[in-house]
């Protein structure tokens, strides 16, 4: 996926930042789906954006891309204002959104070349980008068939190659991975190692906590429009705790009991996993980790004696499932509505 850059993200701006935001909000009618949000985006990163449906996260982006109007606040993209040089920002930016945004009755390679010609190429220069990026992206075997007739993870593979056929500093990936199954899922992680590899600055909002913990740098939490949290994914699991207590049980009826057992124990609330044996708790402060085996320890002295076998017991970090639901009282998949 070699391109000629014709910027230099890291440079544009004093800071080193790619975003820069300060109290912006939007409303809709009643609804002020984004309520003061500030960031401070790193160039050449992964910058992750996690949150439930109907954070914000969407609405943010919207902003930042000068597809909305900001009610309140600033933002800046590379030292330009979002609405007061909405053309600057334009000409650095690339947004692939939820949905797919290629011509499905066209092929791969008719979209790709479209779309190139439409940004400045010439006839050969725009076939020649259209193959590189088919290569690259796995799909030069379909490049001939309709995209009608892709797979959900071809389309988004196709969405985000449509979307740096001019390499952009800056690239917008609107949960781009929704509904995929785990293999596209990948392949679309990969692309976007690879993007980043090459200078461009990934602004990913995700709802998915695996995706934002193995591709984002940093990560802010948006909940009901608001940054929650924000910081890289070991501070934020840090901030939760010192550990994360995980205890898979003998027999499933014995769950309530060592529920309310674990809760007592731990001073800590308890964490019922889809797994019908399985419980997961939070235990110590973010500087007691001795503190965390203790507790542990002496939480896995109380099951026994209260006669709960239990199969497998663990103490790790807690995962961002854990930070999340410690957040907000909710993971991250449950509508807020």
């Amino acid at each position: 996926m070699s391109s000629t850059r014709t910027t230099t993200t890291a440079a544009t701006t004093r800071t080193g930042l790619a975003i820069e935001t300060a109290g912006l909000v939007k409303t809709f009618g009643e609804n002020r789906a984004v309520d003061g949000v500030d960031l401070s985006v790193p160039a050449g990163t992964v910058y992750g954006v996690l949150g439930p449906n109907g954070a914000g996260k969407t609405t943010t982006v919207r902003m930042l891309a000068t597809l909305l109007r900001p009610d309140a606040g600033e933002a800046h993209v590379f030292g330009h204002d979002v609405v007061r040089e909405a053309d600057a920002v334009r000409s650095r930016v690339s947004l692939t959104g939820q949905y797919a945004s290629v011509d499905e009755d066209l092929t791969g390679q008719e979209n790709l070349v479209l779309l190139a010609r439409l940004t400045g190429h010439g006839k050969k220069p725009a076939a020649d980008r259209a193959d590189q990026l088919l290569t690259a992206f796995g799909l030069a075997e379909a490049a001939g068939r309709q995209v009608k007739n892709y797979s959900g993870g071809m389309r988004r593979r196709i969405d985000i190659a449509a979307s740096i056929l001019n390499t952009p500093d800056l690239l917008f990936l609107d949960e781009p991975t929704t509904g995929l199954d785990p293999r596209s899922r990948n392949q679309v992680w990969d692309i976007v190692r690879a993007v980043v590899a090459q200078g461009t600055t990934v602004l990913l909002t995700t709802q998915y906590l695996d995706e934002a913990d193995r591709l984002a740098a940093r990560i802010a939490v948006i909940d009901k429009g608001r940054v929650i949290a924000e910081g890289t994914k070991g501070e934020l699991k840090s901030s939760v705790g010192a550990g994360a207590v995980h205890v898979r049980l003998r027999d499933a009826h014995r769950r309530p009991d060592a529920e309310r057992l674990l809760a007592a124990v731990l001073d800590a609330p308890v964490q019922l996993e889809p797994d019908p044996v399985a419980l997961t708790a939070r235990v110590g402060g973010a500087d007691n980790g001795r503190g965390a085996a203790q507790a542990a320890s002496r939480a896995l002295a109380e099951l026994a004696a209260a006669g709960i076998t239990v199969d497998n017991f663990s103490l790790g970090q807690p995962s961002l499932d854990e930070v999340f639901l410690a957040l907000t009282d909710r993971t991250p998949e449950e509508d807020p509505a």
